[in-house]
């Protein structure tokens, strides 16, 4: 959610830094439905003071025994009160327009993220280890070794998946090694609800743009596409000490997404499901701790990447690929041999005080009269299933089994090889 008196004060400005978004002329429209509504409150405003004098008035004429100016006065009252009725129903229209403007509007992009309008003009930061060359693609692996996509086309449709023996093993082993890892990092394990209510999909900013990419139950809520989602909605419509920031919260989870913008893409394979688990990192801090806590959040992230022996490069998103709520985003792909190209596997966001307006979550020091809004972070670490098909094609081996890297041994029960068939 963007300030309103920022954008009334310098629209030109806002126009410039949402026109790097692809967003033309963004202030006009909200401009003028906040004149609409002003005028309305300034016209509610003056019929309000005219009933309350009108009021008095009437008492001072009766008391004077002027029936015929009481009488007057009583019947001006009647037709304030119409008025005043309908201009409060009409205010609350109209500050609904305008709520409706602003909530559409994506965030702004910080000062240094680069201009572009599409994955193209991504920049490369970092990158590490050496990619290795050819060898088998995911899919062809994963069948082998205990992947069911018919098993999962009969229960579900496409974009769902059935893993069995060593391979579900191994999705497992993921899950609990990343969440363990981010915990030791100084993420706090967090267990929360997969279903949340409309406001929690409003606070971080899925909600109204991006309805047709979630599932919804038929009593009204909503299958979190993301940890974020419940994670971050923890500090809604709180005040939090700034003793206790910055706040640092993770959880693994099923998440849920229709992918409704993503027809034709990923068909094959594992990388675009519906349903897939994902460790999600959330940060609440400081303005002024957020850039450090973003390269926190990243170092955490790779650090995943690393462990398993995958290689990867980090890139700063552009002006027009973010997501709706980020103001700077880094993507992490990691190399897959057997596709011959990187591929995202986490994106990690700094939404600035975006969030933090939609969902009015605020900090103070101790003993301080004013407040002011947090800023919130999100980030993956990292998504189960695309780890898994990193994994398979990174430590693949000349007769199809997998090499499982050292750090997930202990939770492979004693299988350092996933074996076809076994």
């Amino acid at each position: 959610m963007h300030d309103l008196k920022l954008i009334r004060s310098d629209a030109a400005a806002f126009d410039a830094a949402l026109a790097r978004r692809g967003v033309v002329n963004a202030s006009a429209p909200i401009l003028a439905a906040d004149a609409a509504l002003r005028a309305v409150q300034t016209a509610l405003q003056t019929a309000l003071a005219r009933r309350n004098e009108a009021s008095k008035a009437i008492g001072a004429a009766k008391a004077q025994k002027d029936e015929d100016k009481a009488n007057a006065l009583m019947a001006e009252v009647s037709v304030l009160k119409a008025e005043i009725a309908g201009a409060e129903a009409e205010e609350r229209e109209r500050a609904a327009a305008v709520e409706a403007l602003v909530a559409s509007i994506p965030n702004l992009p910080a000062d240094d993220v680069p201009d572009g309008t599409d994955e193209h003009g991504n920049v490369e930061t970092k990158r590490w280890g050496t990619p290795r060359n050819g060898g088998a693609e995911h899919d062809a692996l994963a069948e082998a070794l205990g992947w069911n996509p018919e098993g999962a086309a009969k229960l579900s449709g496409a974009r769902f998946m059935v893993l069995g023996g060593q391979l579900a093993r191994l999705h497992r082993a993921l899950g609990q090694f990343m969440l363990d890892r981010q915990v030791e990092a100084g993420w706090r394990e967090t267990v929360v609800p997969l279903l949340v209510r409309d406001d929690a999909m409003y606070g971080t900013g899925q909600l109204p743009k991006f309805a047709e990419d979630l599932f919804r139950t038929t009593d009204g809520r909503w299958l979190i596409p993301t940890a974020e989602v419940s994670l971050t909605n923890l500090v809604r419509e709180q005040i939090l000490d700034a003793d206790v920031l910055p706040l640092k919260l993770t959880a693994l989870t099923p998440c849920f997404r229709s992918e409704a913008g993503a027809a034709g893409k990923d068909t094959r394979g594992l990388i675009r499901q519906h349903q897939f688990e994902k460790v999600e990192l959330v940060t609440i801090c400081k303005p002024d701790e957020s850039d450090a806590e973003h390269e926190r959040m990243l170092l955490a992230a790779e650090a995943i990447l690393e462990a398993l022996e995958l290689p990867y490069r980090r890139m700063l998103l552009c002006a027009g690929d973010m997501g709706f709520s980020a103001r700077k985003t880094f993507d992490l792909e990691v190399w897959l041999p057997g596709a011959g190209a990187y591929r995202e596997i986490s994106s990690v966001s700094n939404c600035g005080d975006f969030q933090a307006r939609r969902m009015d979550a605020r900090w103070k020091v101790r003993g301080d009269k004013g407040t002011n809004f947090v800023h919130t972070l999100n980030g993956s670490g990292l998504a189960v299933g695309r780890t898994l098909v990193a994994v398979l094609e990174n430590h693949q081996q000349p007769d199809g089994s997998v090499r499982v890297p050292d750090v997930l041994k202990p939770y492979m029960g004693g299988i350092d090889t996933l074996i076809p068939g076994a």
